[in-house]
């Protein structure tokens, strides 16, 4: 199938030309008519399937772009995430020509300058949900043309304090209007609360809760005060040439980087005691090869969709399955072969079958001597 075939503006199909992208995926393939006909739709795939494409394309053909009214509402749990899909919205414009405006409104950025931009009258904001409904209680962000919202990484969003400030959005807008669920993962404990706020839900799942095949899992087990200079040594061996280090905590992060740049290895830091500004240079780094190994809290985890990225360090064992899937999801993507790998104590050795269970793959154990890797045969 091709884009002309799914109802998007021909303008568009011009603009994915321009970006090396002539076919849709199948998420894109089931999930934009759906949209386009209006209709409630969960949205479940594997990460870097192109969720955020399947519901942008058909939302920004149905935009009324004579009309200076707000039309589309997207929600998401992390900035760097929805400065990911604004960036989208942007690069879909410039090379589309259509005169899309959107704004990005984040709780980190300056609420003055962010209502100096509002005069804009954007079609399309993305935020986090509290700055977006703070600016609704204010009466600075007119919801009353609202016919679409997107709630991304839905089985994060829909839960506790985060769905709390979802419900009273959606209680601002009109009560006829389109939500879109987005999620890698598929959660009972999510779709429960779906199937509340859409009766009449349409659901396309594709390989939701799967790993692609192209990733290779590996396994070094040490103990816990050990992991840096083990991943070090890793890093040496494999010469990766760009990776993500994933661990649970700020300070855990902080550490890493220390201990890396000792070793004279480029790095970079993204993780809750980074200011936005510094968060936002490091990914930019990362993204422009300044630097090869990004050290990032699981906040980093989700949506982060950056071209290239060939290795997964998993300083800290996610302890759910699910945690596991969306660190891994952030290499071998697009057809391309990536490793995750994962540093584990004793303790964390038994989360191993967990994962090998419930994601169905295998993870090869694995050890590191004179910056030789070797691997264990299976018994």
């Amino acid at each position: 199938m091709k884009f002309n075939e799914l109802a998007i503006l021909p303008a568009l199909e011009t603009a994915l030309i321009k970006e090396n992208i002539t076919v849709p995926t199948q998420i894109q393939e089931h999930g934009i008519p759906v949209i386009i006909d209006g209709k409630d739709v969960f949205i479940s795939s594997e990460t870097g399937s192109g969720k955020t494409l399947a519901y942008l394309l058909p939302l920004i053909s149905k935009l009324d772009l004579t009309s200076k009214n707000l039309q589309v509402i997207i929600v998401t749990p992390t900035y760097e995430l929805c400065s990911q899909i604004q960036d989208q919205l942007i690069k879909l414009n410039q090379n589309s020509g259509l005169g899309v405006r959107s704004q990005l409104l984040i709780g980190s950025a300056s609420t003055k300058r962010q209502l100096e931009k509002l005069k804009k009258k954007p079609h399309i904001v993305v935020g986090s949900a509290g700055r977006i409904l703070d600016l609704i209680k204010m009466k600075k962000l007119k919801v009353h043309a609202v016919n679409s919202m997107v709630i991304d990484e839905a089985d994060k969003m829909l839960f506790g304090e985060e769905m709390d400030l979802v419900e009273d959005i959606l209680r601002s807008m009109l009560k006829e209007r389109q939500l879109i669920y987005v999620s890698a993962t598929n959660q009972p404990e999510s779709n429960e609360t779906i199937a509340s706020l859409s009766p009449a839900l349409v659901s396309i799942h594709t390989q939701s809760n799967k790993i692609v095949d192209d990733i290779e899992h590996i396994c070094f087990t040490a103990h816990e005060n050990d992991k840096p200079k083990l991943l070090c040594k890793i890093i040496n061996a494999c010469d990766p040439e760009r990776a993500i280090v994933f661990t649970h905590r700020n300070e855990t992060a902080g550490r890493i980087a220390r201990k890396l740049a000792e070793h004279k290895i480029s790095v970079g830091e993204l993780h809750g005691e980074c200011d936005k500004q510094t968060r936002l240079q490091a990914i930019n780094r990362f993204r422009n090869g300044k630097v090869k190994i990004l050290v990032a809290s699981d906040m980093a985890a989700r949506g982060l969709d950056i071209k290239g990225v060939t290795h997964i360090f998993n300083v800290d064992a996610p302890g759910k399955s699910k945690d596991y899937l969306h660190r891994a999801g952030r290499t071998g993507r697009a057809g391309a072969h990536g490793y995750c790998i994962s540093l584990m104590s004793g303790e964390e050795q038994k989360i191993v079958r967990r994962y090998e269970r419930e994601l169905k793959i295998i993870i090869k154990q694995a050890s590191i001597y004179e910056g030789v890797i070797t691997y264990e045969k299976k018994r």
